[in-house]
């Protein structure tokens, strides 16, 4: 059985896509699965075993381009697919498995795509509160009702990356081999609401370089500056053991780089979800979004919340943009959360 998946376009979701993968892999464990999503996630995709290829989705996000996705879907044809599942809840993405003539075409109802999907479920948020349970509820052919009526546990993601690649790229960004790593991950998108304080950040980082780790900062270009002034805060004795990598990897080397760190410290971001699936130690720090629907999905991962519910905030009413739910929690608290995940206590 040939399966298309048409895949979704930011890094958090496309990292819990993978359950839907393994789950399919468990169900058809003959099926040949491939994802279309855009080209940018090509190296995740490539660390999922149950991911025959990865197809480059062109389009952006906001184009309709109808003629485009009918040239897409009919290049398609020869594929031989035989059913197709569609993550995003658009009418266009439902497009290309429609004019690829795949015949079985599964999805969530979202814009009214009757037609388009031929297999169109309706959903009750209520019944699945997690994203990852809405993945996995499309994966069975017959409709499942809630998320109590999927098998347990499900099949949450897992990267692999190989002891060879951490040596290699560690080397490569001349991380010392003498010093544990913690990786830092100080962004998110859409500013500063979500971002734990940099001062925080930077206060954490003293106390770990003192005990023998160095730090590692991950992010994109744009979250550069943000660990400048991370960098720029710490004393100068724990300069030389604390590096902004920010804007200086690739997706690829930032994945591999995260599976080679002792442990993790991430705002609600895509990479904090990489961290996840790689299976690392993981503290999740959490201000105005919630964790109640797409939280890091590992049983190393600890979550550090001071307030409930979600708040739809884009900017935080404390100095420089920061949401105070964020600012009030401790570096003390993290060290604690963080010590913990590195020395469990043996029962």
């Amino acid at each position: 059985m040939k399966i298309l998946v048409i895949g979704p376009s930011w890094v958090g979701d496309m990292m819990m896509s993978q359950s839907l993968y393994r789950t399919l892999k468990a169900e058809h464990p003959e099926a040949v699965i491939d994802v279309m999503a855009p080209a940018w996630c090509r190296p995740l995709l490539s660390r999922m075993p149950e991911v025959n290829q990865a197809l480059a989705m062109p389009l952006g996000h906001g184009a309709l381009a109808l003629g485009e996705r009918r040239r897409l879907g009919k290049t398609l044809q020869a594929s031989g697919y035989d059913r197709a599942y569609v993550l995003p809840n658009s009418f266009k993405s439902a497009l290309v498995p429609f004019f690829a003539g795949i015949k079985r075409r599964t999805g969530w109802r979202g814009e009214m795509r009757y037609g388009v999907l031929n297999d169109v479920r309706v959903l009750d948020k209520a019944a699945f509160p997690l994203m990852v349970e809405r993945y996995v509820a499309l994966g069975y052919d017959k409709p499942v009702a809630s998320a109590q009526q999927l098998p347990q546990p499900l099949l949450w993601p897992q990267l692999r990356v190989d002891d060879d690649e951490k040596r290699m790229t560690a080397a490569q960004f001349a991380l010392s081999a003498d010093r544990p790593v913690i990786g830092f991950c100080p962004g998110a998108e859409f500013g500063p609401a979500k971002r734990w304080p940099h001062y925080h950040y930077a206060a954490l980082a003293e106390q770990l370089i003192g005990e023998g780790y160095q730090v590692v900062l991950f992010g994109s270009a744009k979250d550069r500056e943000t660990g400048d002034t991370i960098v720029q805060t710490l004393s100068e004795a724990a300069h030389a053991h604390c590096k902004n990598l920010a804007g200086e990897t690739q997706l690829e080397q930032a994945v591999i780089l995260l599976a080679n760190c002792a442990a993790v410290v991430s705002n609600d971001s895509g990479l904090m979800h990489i961290a996840a699936a790689l299976n690392r130690p993981l503290v999740a720090l959490y201000g105005p979004s919630s964790p109640d629907f797409t939280p890091p999905l590992s049983q190393h991962a600890r979550i550090i919340r001071l307030i409930t519910g979600y708040h739809k905030v884009r900017k935080g009413d404390a100095e420089q943009g920061y949401h105070q739910s964020l600012i009030d929690i401790q570096p003390a608290r993290v060290h604690q959360e963080l010590s913990a995940l590195l020395h469990p206590v043996q029962e």
